[in-house]
């Protein structure tokens, strides 16, 4: 059952968002629902009626709306900028995220509800234990399949596989109907959608015409076309070829955010001896291998990385005559636990430094896009803060909007020679994104609007539906209020450490496993610690507890980052799961006195749910400080739960 609820999750948390734009950018929202749902579930584990058997067919439901009344971009600007399916309009935003919120709840209380009966039967730690090795077992399995490609049919079977072996028996006719309508629909959008799955996007490609090799959309979005060379130098003032007017002819070339393989073929086409191509997607680098016109990946002076591009500029040590941020916009954020998006730590100041050091005597710096004005001062504003003057800049002349397609340049020592116009601050420029915040995209520090509404909302109908659906009253959880303050201040931990390895390691799909596999790891260490070993005095816990979040939080990711990669790896999983470890021993040691385990954990997961909704503040204070509120909220668990605070029994 816990392998069942995991997997689902990731998958829901990942499917959702790939048809339904709404949700590119706000995935937490899927992860805010799942923990709701577990935490009803939890709360409705001794209720005479048992409503896992209608999770077939309320998954059901959740997918046809998915599939019947998806989101795609079409336009960024104009009037009619989305659309639905087949070119219709679109449902209303709140209707459609209010929609899948509930189903999302409703099938996610349905299976918890199965994991609570289980759960009951053991003691807490034992249920706690098989909880944490069945979450594991999800993790390791969707990341398996998303390494492999699989689309969302493999993840179906998968899911329905589970829920008729726990079945069982017990399988009605309407069980059966959602079992093979989930399949159906999903089958037929692998089959017959056309689309590639990569462990990052649902990416689908048609060739194109006019000199295009391909057009490519991921997630419902427009994303890139792969343009033969011809097509390129006929544009006036081609953004692929603005980067050379100061630097005609580069020896050795990085290209970050290689795509389909435009800049790779220009790069050559300019006589370029080497070129380290960097893309994180594998799947939008095989199209272009296959599909470009001039097959610039086949040129045996490419050098291919599947990486994160700040992952490779921390580990080379090659220098370049030219380096260039080419389009980089993911379109997509690193997990649905956190607001980063695959390229946010490319634009930091620590990055910009970083691309530095790596340009030879009388290289250059160049990065491109369609900017917004006022993103174009800030990347701007973030160069000259670096380079210690302003960069040249260059119009394409070719608007999407109020987006400029525009490209800065910049001498290794700080000039550029023959250079028609240099950046002019404004007034009211905006400040450079740092590791810390990396955040490029926020014209301001606080939190969007939207954001605040939703999670607005979220919070008040939680509160109903716990009335409502557990039957019952919110005060019947006070005396485990401690726990729902863990929850809080876990969920935040593990969210500062998935940004935190994102950083030292990369936002590759594969740092993002190992991260949550190495959190499941650590709690499994603290479960099974308790559970053989008499732990010192609870108070005792919570001090080296908080010493270990002091730790992590005077010695910041980015002072690890000049360790070489075994030692930082090393400090890394040290600073990082000390605390995880900590904060585990004291829930266990809790945890397993507790009276009513399912509305104990209940609690928990209520109370993590609410630690989601407080990751957004890292959007104002950046993600050190998230530190700061786990320590906070760590002490209000010590205060409110002071009358648990008894040793353990040998």
């Amino acid at each position: 059952m816990s392998f069942l609820l995991l997997f689902l999750e990731l998958a829901l948390i990942r499917w959702t968002g790939e048809n339904i734009v709404h949700l590119s950018f706000f995935t937490n929202f899927v992860l805010l629902a799942s923990f709701l749902g577990i935490g009803l579930g939890f709360l409705r584990g001794g209720a005479t009626r048992d409503l896992f058997g209608w999770a077939p067919l309320v998954l059901a439901v959740l997918v046809g709306f998915v599939l019947l009344f998806p989101v795609t971009i079409i336009a960024l600007s104009g009037p009619r900028q989305v659309i639905g399916l087949n070119g219709s309009a679109p449902i209303p935003r709140w209707l459609s995220l209010s929609v899948i919120f509930l189903l999302t709840v409703a099938v996610m209380a349905m299976l918890a509800q199965e994991v609570a009966r289980t759960f009951a039967r053991f003691e807490p730690l034992e249920a706690y234990r098989l909880d944490i090795l069945g979450s594991l077992a999800g993790t390791v399995g969707f990341a398996a399949l998303s390494f492999l490609g699989l689309p969302p049919l493999g993840w179906a079977v998968v899911v329905v596989a589970a829920l008729l072996a726990l079945l069982g028996r017990r399988t009605r006719s309407w069980q059966w109907v959602g079992v093979v309508a989930v399949l159906a629909l999903l089958g037929g959008q692998s089959i017959f959608g056309g689309d590639h799955w990569s462990p990052y996007y649902k990416v689908h490609a048609v060739p194109g015409d006019n000199g295009s090799g391909l057009v490519v959309s991921v997630n419902n979005i427009p994303h890139q076309t792969a343009y033969s060379l011809d097509r390129m130098k006929a544009a006036p003032k081609s953004r692929y070829h603005l980067p050379y007017a100061h630097n005609p002819a580069p020896a050795d070339v990085l290209i970050i955010g290689s795509g389909t393989g435009n800049d790779v073929a220009v790069a050559l086409d300019q006589g370029a001896r080497h070129v380290d191509a960097v893309e994180i997607d594998p799947v939008l680098q095989h199209l272009g291998r296959d599909h470009h016109p001039n097959r610039p990946y086949q040129d045996p002076r490419v050098s291919v990385h599947i990486d994160d591009g700040r992952a490779f500029i921390e580990r080379t040590h090659q220098q370049y005559d030219l380096i260039i941020l080419a389009l980089t916009d993911s379109l997509t954020i690193v997990t649905g636990q956190s607001a980063l998006r695959l390229e946010n730590y490319l634009f930091t100041t620590e990055a910009i430094d970083r691309d530095r050091s790596l340009l030879k005597p009388g290289g250059e710096f160049a990065m491109y896009n369609y900017y917004e004005p006022w993103l174009l001062d800030r990347y701007a504003g973030s160069i000259t803060a670096v380079y210690g003057q302003t960069p040249c800049v260059q119009i394409s002349g070719e608007q999407v909007g109020d987006r400029l397609q525009a490209v800065l340049t910049i001498d290794r020592d700080g000039g550029t020679p023959g250079c028609a116009q240099n950046w002019q601050r404004p007034p009211g420029a905006l400040s450079p994104a740092t590791d810390d915040r990396p955040f490029p995209y926020l014209a301001n520090h606080r939190i969007p609007a939207f954001y605040l509404w939703m999670l607005a909302l979220i919070l008040v109908a939680a509160l109903a539906l716990i009335r409502v659906t557990s039957g019952r009253p919110i005060r019947q959880m006070r005396p485990y209020l401690d726990l729902a303050f863990m929850g809080a201040a876990f969920l935040l931990l593990e969210t500062k450490n998935v940004v935190q390895f994102a950083l030292l390691f990369g936002t590759t799909w594969f740092v993002n496993a190992a991260v949550f596999a190495g959190v499941l790891l650590s709690v499994l260490a603290a479960v099974e610690t308790a559970r053989r070993i008499r732990l010192p005095r609870p108070d005792l816990l919570y001090v080296a507890l908080l010493a270990a979040l002091a730790l992590a939080w005077l010695i910041p990711p980015s002072a690890l980052l000049d360790l070489n990669v075994p030692l930082r790896f090393l400090a890394g999983v040290a600073l990082a799961f000390a605390p995880i470890f900590l904060a585990n021993l004291v829930f266990a040691q809790r945890f397993r006195s507790v009276g009513a385990s399912t509305v104990a954990f209940g609690a928990n997961l209520l109370g993590a749910m609410v630690g989601g909704a407080l990751e957004y503040l890292a959007l104002v204070t950046g993600y050190r400080f998230l530190l700061v509120l786990v320590a906070v909220l760590y002490g209000l668990a010590f205060l409110t739960g002071r009358r648990h605070l008894r040793p353990a029994a040998a």
